[in-house]
């Protein structure tokens, strides 16, 4: 089960509503997925934009995430495109672990039919049977095809000063960080050169976590609108900063911010 490489990819480039706006909004946000390459087959955390998102474009996606996230939509960017131009084929992806259910997450699962899909169990009840505040943010074209979910409880294994985390493999967990959903998890791979932790979107930009970086104002607004519990973000955003300032051995990145994907695909030799 040991993994021996790990490739950042942006699955799905967004041009967010406010971005012509200097300072407001960053200029284009990314999908930070990673595939983590196992001896025994492939693991995708999160999925990003799907082909059928792609094609089907607004039906799929919905007006207001077209408007207000902007996606490129551009099919050489989708997991199944680039686990192709990896060498791979999309069979050999045999396991997703997923963040949260949100469509820039969640829309390339289709895509991957046969892998087990893994997801905290309180996000997948929110996904599946979402209360009206829930409902524009879960789109359940996205797992119409029927995936293999493999839902988990919060476990009591403890990891970096966070609780409950579920251990998938010894090199695979799954670290809840509840706030924006309310059943929001982060990933943390070890991979060859040492842990990493795939917030999610647990925060959305650098200067969330780093004290020399400032985060646009628009962006911090927008992840107050879009958090269900806004408390418990704020009290794992204050965790991660702890850790990032800490732990200068633990790579840890968000989805959606350029600048650290840039960073780290330029250093995994790939940038999907």
């Amino acid at each position: 089960m040991a993994i021996t490489r790990v490739h950042h990819l942006n699955c799905g480039t967004m041009l967010p509503l406010g971005r012509q706006l200097p300072g407001v909004m960053p200029r284009d946000l990314v999908a930070h997925c990673l595939l983590v390459e196992r001896r025994d087959g492939l693991t995708l955390v999160d999925t990003g934009i799907g082909v059928a998102d792609v094609q089907q474009r607004a039906a799929r996606l919905g007006r207001a995430f077209m408007l207000l996230v902007g996606p490129v939509l551009d099919p050489a960017q989708t997991a199944s495109a680039q686990v192709s131009a990896l060498g791979f084929a999309p069979g050999d992806v045999t396991d997703i672990v997923l963040t949260h259910l949100d469509p820039d997450h969640s829309g390339g699962l289709a895509d991957f039919p046969h892998a087990t899909v893994h997801v905290g169990r309180a996000e997948h009840d929110a996904a599946m049977h979402p209360v009206l505040r829930e409902r524009p943010r879960y789109l359940p074209a996205h797992w119409s095809h029927g995936p293999r979910w493999q839902t988990h409880d919060v476990a009591g294994e403890s990891w970096q000063g966070f609780e409950a985390v579920t251990v998938l493999t010894d090199d695979i967990l799954l670290v809840p960080l509840v706030g924006h959903t309310r059943g929001h998890s982060g990933v943390a791979v070890r991979g060859p050169d040492g842990w990493i932790l795939h917030a999610g979107d647990a925060y959305f930009h650098e200067g969330d976590v780093s004290p020399t970086v400032r985060t646009p104002p628009g962006l911090v607004a927008f992840q107050v609108a879009q958090s269900m519990v806004d408390r418990l973000r704020r009290d794992n955003l204050a965790r991660l900063r702890e850790l990032h300032a800490r732990r200068t051995d633990i790579t840890l990145f968000c989805a959606h911010d350029r600048t650290e994907f840039d960073r780290l695909a330029g250093a995994s030799g790939f940038s999907g």
